[in-house]
């Protein structure tokens, strides 16, 4: 690399990700940390080259030498989220380890990067040049004893550095030269100080702190009570989980990205930087399943809070601010070129004012297993729930635009009238089983017509499967989960003839492309999108091994599948285990990174298939 833009950005996989519980930035293989909003997930961006390479702004540490020479290896540093990199350079081999401080009271939030020569010498080249609010804010560059402050109309950031820096007005560049043993440290942090000399680390200082961080990160992931045949894995998208945990409140973010895209080149790019109440209740249930009782309370007490404050007779919002706030209005970055030029990027969220009734029913399943798993509920959280339970019993009719966020106008969505069923009948079992007050007449009546519609309207006889919606024939992957929630058993005739349709490819009618599936056939679904191929949703591969696990108790054959397409789906995680929303035709990550829904689903089908096996090797 000679300090030059590359002529090829980094590609979605061909990252690692740090954070501190408050925000996350990306890291590529190549040394560029390309992507963080500050100061927290979804605050504006501070550098964002993975959506626009010549204007997003970028902080780069890397050799100075012909980019074909340099072989790139990127790990994480074992049970952590500290982020290793290494150059191996035909002079020497150079150690790039980036990481957020965490654990520590009252220390100021920052971002540490420390290369190190560890064998030979290198030549290195540093380039920090930030792009505020997405972009769009212009800001001055002043030079201080040990490093340089970058001052904007809303943020201020500096930059302590132990080699001396230049300045072209926009950004910082040094150039400097390591052998072996030495290193240079460099700290970016909120603030403008007249001097940062006295906070410039050296070697022994950044050790320091690179072992508190690394010893935080190994005892929370010590509390993980997986000890199954995938423990490494499961551990690694926990931790990836608590990432995207904004711990001051606990709500967890769908992913800490915005406007990567779904379809190659194409204009699927949302922002999922906010709390979805379905993510984060799925989110509650793989922690649970795993030992994380604190994460799981956290969010638990943080998703009562919301409740409390909906106003009577209002629909829940599917999406949330970190700070429980209305998410912001959609706006679209035309002066971005996008990712790969997919274009237009955006922020903010349009779904937000939808109508997605299957929310209730994975809320209702969250806070039924942390009661039962976690701790029992109050009182006064209840009665808010009772509340929304009976809103469901008068709305479970009305059409909505459900799990994928259509924006082709409201249908009557299988999938949400199943996960309605799911809320009255988790609302029931918790009031059997805690003897709280409620209208039992009517949710029970309620549940069973829910039911008794989904098997008379939901399915269809001539395709032999459970469909998408009461106007549509086409199939639709969320379906996987009728077993995986109660709502019939795994081996109903019903359900395995649609998980025979659904196991087939596309042009055979069904979703499933060598074990990967699609969510639905983007041709056949008018979902208010411009056409463009999507790629397999990973979250479906994984609730597809999950239905799969469950029916091998009459079809022997399914569980062995199930682990292939499991073990073939870890194949397709990145370098360092993580997963975006979706892989694409040529295997490549498409959507934002990481997703949430991806890791937990992974854990979850972890569990289930893990227990399914049993002592059987």
């Amino acid at each position: 690399m000679n300090g030059q833009k590359t002529s090829r950005p980094p590609a979605i996989e061909d990252h690692g990700v740090i954070g501190d519980l408050r925000t996350v930035a990306l890291v590529a293989t190549d040394g560029t940390l390309d992507w963080l909003c500050f100061p927290h997930f979804d605050s504006p961006s501070v550098f964002a080259a993975l959506l626009d390479p010549d204007k997003g702004g970028h902080f780069r540490i890397a050799p100075e030498v012909d980019g074909s020479r340099v072989v790139h290896k990127q790990f994480y540093w074992p049970d952590t989220n500290v982020l290793v990199t290494r150059f191996y350079a035909p002079d020497g081999v150079g150690e790039l380890v980036d990481f957020m401080p965490v654990g520590r009271a009252g220390r100021v939030r920052e971002v540490v990067r420390r290369i190190r020569v560890v064998r030979g010498e290198l030549p290195l080249r540093l380039e920090c040049l930030p792009a505020f609010n997405y972009a769009r804010d212009s800001h001055r560059v002043r030079l201080l004893r040990g490093g340089a402050s970058f001052l904007s109309e809303k943020l201020n950031l500096t930059l302590s550095s132990s080699v001396p820096l230049d300045t072209d007005g926009r950004g910082v560049t040094a150039r400097f030269t390591l052998r072996e043993g030495q290193s240079a440290v460099f700290g970016l942090r909120e603030g403008a100080p007249d001097s940062c000399h006295d906070t410039v680390m050296g070697h022994e200082a950044s050790e320091a702190l690179f072992r508190g961080t690394v010893d935080y990160w190994r005892h929370w992931v010590a509390g993980c009570s997986y000890t199954g045949r995938w423990r490494e894995v499961v551990q690694r998208s926990a931790l990836v989980l608590k990432l995207m945990t904004f711990e001051p409140s606990g709500a967890i973010v769908a992913s800490p990205t915005c406007s990567l895209p779904e379809s190659p080149g194409g204009v699927r790019n949302w922002d999922y930087r906010y709390v979805w109440i379905r993510d984060a209740a799925f989110t509650v249930y793989a922690l649970l399943r795993i030992g994380f009782k604190k994460e799981a309370g956290a969010f638990m007490r943080w998703l009562e809070a919301r409740i409390a404050d909906l106003p009577p007779e209002q629909p829940l919002p599917l999406m949330y601010a970190l700070d429980g706030s209305e998410v912001p209005r959609e706006e679209e970055l035309w002066h971005l070129s996008g990712y790969g030029g997919a274009r237009p990027v955006r922020i903010g969220n349009g779904a937000a004012h939808q109508l997605q009734l299957d929310i209730y029913g994975e809320l209702m399943d969250s806070v039924y297993l942390y009661n039962k798993h976690g701790a029992p509920i109050s009182y006064d959280f209840w009665r808010h729930l009772r509340r929304l339970v009976d809103w469901v019993c008068a709305h479970w009719r009305d059409k909505d635009e459900s799990i994928w966020e259509v924006r082709a106008g409201q249908q009557h969505f299988v999938y949400s009238k199943m996960m309605c069923w799911v809320a009255v009948d988790r609302a029931l079992r918790l009031a059997d089983k805690r003897s709280f007050p409620a209208d039992r007449a009517r949710w029970l009546q309620t549940r069973d017509a829910i039911f008794e519609e989904i098997m008379q309207k939901g399915w269809c006889s001539k395709r032999g499967a459970f469909i998408q919606s009461y106007e549509t024939m086409a199939l639709d992957a969320a379906n996987l989960l009728m077993p995986l929630v109660f709502f019939l058993s795994p081996v109903d005739p019903r359900m395995l003839s649609t998980l025979d349709i659904l196991r087939k490819p596309p042009a055979q009618g069904g979703l499933t492309s060598d074990g990967l599936v699609f969510r639905y056939d983007v041709e056949a679904t008018a979902d208010g999108v411009s056409a463009g191929r999507e790629g397999t949703f990973n979250l479906c591969t994984f609730w597809l091994v999950e239905a799969m696990t469950r029916a091998s108790v009459m079809r022997p054959d399914l569980l062995d599948e199930a682990r292939l397409t499991f073990e073939r789906m870890l194949g397709y995680a990145n370098h360092s285990g993580l997963y975006a929303e979706q892989t694409g035709p040529s295997g490549e990550a498409l959507g934002n990174f990481p997703q949430a829904l991806t890791h937990l689903s992974l854990i979850s089908a972890a569990y289930n298939l893990d227990k399914a096996l049993g002592h059987r090797d």
